[in-house]
């Protein structure tokens, strides 16, 4: 029985069940009685131990044998998730399982790659079937694993191209690297369609692929594409629970990347799915409301336009409240969404509404993307996301408002409005039957001489220019802020060796930075790059975004660049135009670009904004902190914040102080 937004089918045995999102309701909205996330391990016999150890110093070895390899992140994945599950009691066995039993399973399967690697071999590379694959991220250097299944007729010496599904996993508090990798080698997962490589990227744990997790599913791609054939034109979006919140959110911020889209169940948004879910009053600050356009899908409901979408929910899971909310979103800009809904189903794929699902779901993968969109809509708040078909957002006039673009092809004429954007770039043929001799811009026409062409608005009025480039400063892509923006791409810890200002801001200096490289490998699973102030190379600028702890006196790079920033600090106390916060009680922490090479950020004092207390939900793993903040370090850090947040704000888009913002 069949209508245009949903299908109900008769009821029968729920299919497969997901990973169930862990919350304990009104127990986890508790700010001073937090549960650690991840838990604590299990104790291990010291006999297992000896074993593990023993076979890790092998492995090890084996390795250093090895030497530079192209394919030793795939021996490596292994090597890290044994240690981390002995240096970091991570080892998760399940209920009545074999103590230790994942992490042996994932040492046998290491040491045996190594041998083969050693052998100059390496089978898994012309494996079928399930497969786990492990690359080095720009961001920290660690190596991350992930998951493909690789189809029976996928031949390794022919020139077919394979479409691909991204599986986006559901939450799991206990799923350290042994515990992906060890379920990955054996387990296939939801959806395995014909023909097809299905990707499970381990997303950096369990932060529902946001910030480094969300860079972990575009370094999955790419890393797949050195090792396989994809079609770039059938690349699917697909997930459940925390994955369905994952698929909902790369189908909004990347539309025009998926040839289609799957969420299920998950969230879309932060504060209504909190309190559904949570039981829990949301009460941000004005700032965080605002960075929640960030993560918020439901924000960018129109983008579903450029992405045929099919979501699923089960009728009583709580979590049916992403579709709806995303539906009542779509319904706002005349869009309808396509939601099968699996009749008495809570959380789980009930087994004929999945079926269904698939049909729709190989159908639009069949057709692939479009040759040539002849419409696009696209919504964004920053540039971090800023591209849709043949239209690049390169400016904006002011970050986290909307941001909108409409464009149409017409014969020889390619039509484009705007709102709130002022530099763009449009990629479309200048030559053969597809041919765009005209581009209008909010009603301004330039002849099409180039591709791609880059258009400014200065004073209101578009112009045609050779390059976007400008010798001053101003918010672009991938230079936007907020802070949390430093961690998404190359960065390093720089450590302060002087002694500081004063000995308080000092201690809540020293402990702050401890937080902040320990919660990196906890909820980001890296070790976070760490340098001495006076050990800074040229080549360090040059390729990381620079993480500054401690003052002007006790930090060498800072004393550098601290008359370049636009908040000060000195011993007379921390000012922000015409206000001087107290020295000894405060600390600014912001994000700039760096003086010393300003296509990189310079941080001063903060790791990623979020903390204990929004580990519990994913939902409220959004960023806390805008530019810049002054924190009055009289009130000790907490599972929520680094201290008392006396004022934050956001710069402009030339990164200047706003007049009246923050206050």
């Amino acid at each position: 029985m069949f209508v245009l937004r949903r299908l109900s089918i008769i009821a029968i045995l729920p299919g497969l069940l997901a990973a169930v999102a862990l919350a304990d309701g009104p127990a986890d909205n508790q700010v001073d009685n937090v549960r650690p996330v991840p838990p604590k391990g299990s104790e291990l016999p010291p006999a297992v131990r000896a074993e593990l150890a023993q076979g890790l110093a092998e492995l090890q070895a084996l390795i250093k044998e090895i030497g530079n390899h192209e394919l030793l992140p795939d021996v490596l994945i292994y090597e890290k998730a044994v240690r981390w599950a002995l240096d970091f009691n991570e080892v998760f066995d399940g209920k009545g399982g074999m103590p230790g039993g994942a992490v042996k399973a994932v040492l046998k399967s290491g040491l045996e790659r190594a041998k083969a690697l050693k052998a100059g071999q390496a089978p898994w590379t012309t494996q079928t079937g399930t497969v786990v694959r492990g690359y080095r991220s720009k961001i920290d250097g660690s190596v991350q694993p992930y998951g493909l299944v690789i189809p029976a007729d996928y031949d390794f010496q022919g020139e077919a191209k394979h479409r691909l599904d991204f599986w986006w996993h559901g939450r799991g508090e206990t799923l350290s690297e042994a515990s992906f990798i060890n379920d990955r080698q054996k387990n296939p997962g939801q959806f395995t369609p014909a023909s097809t490589i299905v990707l499970h990227p381990y997303g950096r744990y369990c932060n529902a692929n946001k910030f480094a997790g969300e860079i972990d599913t575009l370094e999955c791609l790419e890393d797949v594409k050195k090792h396989y054939r994809i079609d770039a034109n059938r690349i699917v979006a697909r997930g459940f629970s925390m994955g369905g919140a994952a698929c909902w959110q790369f189908a909004v911020h990347y539309p025009t990347l998926w040839c289609a889209a799957a969420p299920g169940a998950g969230f879309a948004e932060t504060p209504e799915f909190l309190n559904v879910f949570q039981n829990e009053k949301v009460e941000p600050t004005w700032y965080e409301k605002k960075l929640w356009h960030m993560y918020n899908a439901t924000d960018y409901a129109v983008n579903i336009y450029n992405l045929p979408t099919v979501a699923y929910s089960g009728e009583i899971d709580r979590q049916k409240q992403a579709a709806d909310v995303m539906d009542r979103e779509m319904q706002k800009e005349g869009l309808t969404l396509t939601h099968i809904i699996g009749p008495k189903t809570a959380h789980s794929y009930e087994k004929g509404a999945k079926e269904e699902v698939s049909k729709r779901i190989d159908a639009i993968a069949a057709k692939g993307l479009p040759a040539q969109r002849p419409e696009i809509k696209f919504v964004t708040y920053t540039l971090r996301y800023n591209q849709c078909g043949w239209v690049t957002v390169q400016g904006l006039e002011k970050h986290w408002d909307e941001a909108r673009i409409t464009g149409r092809l017409l014969p020889k004429l390619a039509s484009v409005s705007t709102k709130n954007v002022n530099a763009l770039t449009v990629t479309l043929p200048i030559k053969g039957p597809e041919a765009i001799q005209t581009i209008a811009i909010d009603g301004m026409d330039f002849t099409h001489t180039a591709s791609p062409a880059n258009f400014r608005k200065t004073n209101g009025k578009w112009q045609m220019v050779p390059s976007l480039a400008v010798n001053t400063l101003q918010k672009a892509p991938g230079l936007q802020g907020p802070i949390d923006d430093a961690f998404m791409d190359s960065f390093l810890m720089v450590k302060p060796t002087g002694t500081p200002m004063n000995a308080e801001v000092g201690k809540w200096v020293n402990g702050e930075m401890k937080h902040a490289t320990d919660h990196w490998r906890k909820q980001f699973r890296g070790d976070a790059p760490v340098k001495d102030d006076t050990a800074m190379t040229d080549t360090d600028i040059k390729n990381s975004n620079l993480i500054l702890w401690g003052d002007p006196k006790s930090n060498a790079v800072l004393a550098r660049i601290a008359d370049k920033l636009p908040i000060q600090w000195s011993e007379k106390g921390v000012t922000v135009g015409d206000k001087t916060y107290p020295a000894g009680s405060s600390v600014p922490v912001l994000i700039y670009p760096n003086p010393l090479n300003p296509q990189k950020y310079v941080v001063l004092n903060s790791g990623f904004t979020f903390r204990e207390y929004d580990y519990l939900n994913n939902a409220r793993q959004v960023s806390k902190l805008p530019d810049y903040a002054v924190i009055d370090i009289t009130t000790p850090p907490n599972s929520r914040y680094p201290g008392k947040i006396v004022r934050a704000g956001f710069f402009g888009e030339k990164w200047e102080l706003q007049p009246n913002d923050g206050q």
